[in-house]
């Protein structure tokens, strides 16, 4: 019963009980580091045991009723039966159900027999060292009890109802940055609002009066020249001076802006973020050209969910839902990412980034209007083209339509 709780028993809730005091938990601790020793204790008294139980048994039954083959015959199977029950089997089941509970005041008793019986153990583990040596087998209290990514995940996936349903979700999102990329978050350059400085000054204080975020990409002329971020509360303060304005006013606010790769994963950029003390980053390609922007808060949001508002006239998160004839209007720049986890379909992750991008790749044309597809069991009908890229698309659950004809 000792030997399967103390190998049943979860190290990680042992060590959490330790650092809350547990005289218990932290003997049971170091008795797992010395997991070779433990058993040979044990298994020795479980043998001495045993071994006495069944001579004393048959030197009575003798005793008793003779000493005929028939009677020794009796008694050991007797004993066997005996030991197999109460002394093998329900010990260990018991042991395997409760092991925190049976390994603590256990772990005090078999620490100071262990100091008792050192010589002994000592003398027997020579001999086992030996065998195992020479079978390459590695000592069990050598091995790796570290936990890996995956296995931390499992844990997790397993908590049940020990961890909150939204913890869950947050740790596993978690575990996921490695795996994406700042181009799958990212606000797309076609929605990017940005500042033009080649643009007239009276045009250039329109639009910071009306503008939607506190931080614009500026650049000038054509929008991959970007040289620079503005803060649009310190450009709020130009407009109330009476001071006639120039492009240098303005641009003399910009702060550098931070350019990052596109491949970069989540969690390596959200390090960076700290460890540059930035909030945003301009995402360009091999060639220098402009991708997107992501942001601090577009992290956040990929682990705790979206709190925020992205971009005017974007798919708002109450909008990705069946409708009741299973149907859903989207944007064609709405993300691939987004409708698999909203809608719960299975578009494919490893090409195009947007619903327009997958689509344009499906037909390989630029379509008409009134044109639908069927892609991976989901029926997108082509509402809106305009300016060489899909605008609007009605997604069509296919189980509640016929299969429509392809372009």
């Amino acid at each position: 019963m000792a030997e399967t709780a103390l190998m049943a028993a979860n190290p990680h809730r042992l060590r959490h009980l330790a650092k809350r005091g547990s005289k218990a938990a932290s003997t049971t601790l170091w008795l797992l580091d010395r997991t070779d020793k433990v058993l040979s204790l044990i298994l020795i008294v479980n043998t001495l045991i045993n071994a006495l139980a069944t001579a004393m048994v048959t030197a009575i039954a003798i005793a008793a009723f003779g000493n005929s083959e028939q009677v020794l015959t009796i008694a050991t199977a007797s004993v066997a039966f005996l030991l197999i029950v109460f002394a093998e089997i329900s010990p260990k089941v018991i042991g395997a159900t409760y092991p925190e509970k049976i390994a603590l005041p256990t772990s005090l008793l078999l620490k100071p027999l262990m100091r008792i019986a050192r010589p002994v153990l000592w003398f027997v583990n020579l001999f086992v060292a030996a065998f195992l040596k020479l079978l390459r087998v590695k000592n069990v209290g050598e091995r790796d009890t570290r936990v890996s990514p995956e296995e931390l995940r499992s844990m997790v996936l397993e908590g049940g109802n020990f961890i909150p349903k939204k913890h869950k979700s947050i740790l596993l999102n978690l575990f996921d940055l490695a795996k994406i990329s700042v181009e799958d978050v990212m606000t797309p350059r076609a929605q990017i609002e940005t500042l033009n400085l080649s643009a007239p000054v009276s045009e250039i204080k329109h639009q910071l009066a009306t503008c939607y975020h506190n931080k614009l990409l500026v650049h000038e002329g054509e929008i991959n020249q970007v040289i620079g971020i503005l803060h649009v509360r310190k450009a709020m303060a130009l407009l109330n001076c009476e001071e006639e304005l120039t492009v240098d006013h303005f641009r003399n606010l910009l702060s550098t802006p931070y350019f990052i790769p596109e491949e970069t994963d989540l969690f390596s950029q959200l390090q960076y973020f700290q460890e540059n003390h930035e909030r945003l980053a301009v995402i360009v390609d091999e060639y220098g050209e402009l991708q997107g922007l992501v942001t601090l808060e577009d992290i956040i949001e990929e682990m705790i969910g979206e709190f925020t508002t992205s971009v005017p006239g974007a798919a708002r998160a109450d909008s990705f839902t069946w409708d009741a004839h299973g149907e859903c209007q989207l944007e064609g720049s709405t993300t691939l990412r987004d409708i698999n986890k909203r809608l719960k379909l299975e578009f494919p992750l490893d090409g195009p980034k947007t619903l327009n991008g997958m689509l344009l790749e499906y037909l390989q044309d630029i379509p008409d209007a009134n044109v639908s597809v069927k892609i991976d069991g989901c029926v997108i009908e082509i509402i809106q083209v305009q300016n060489q890229s899909i605008k609007v698309v009605k997604l069509i659950r296919s189980a509640l339509s016929e299969p429509p004809a392809t372009h």
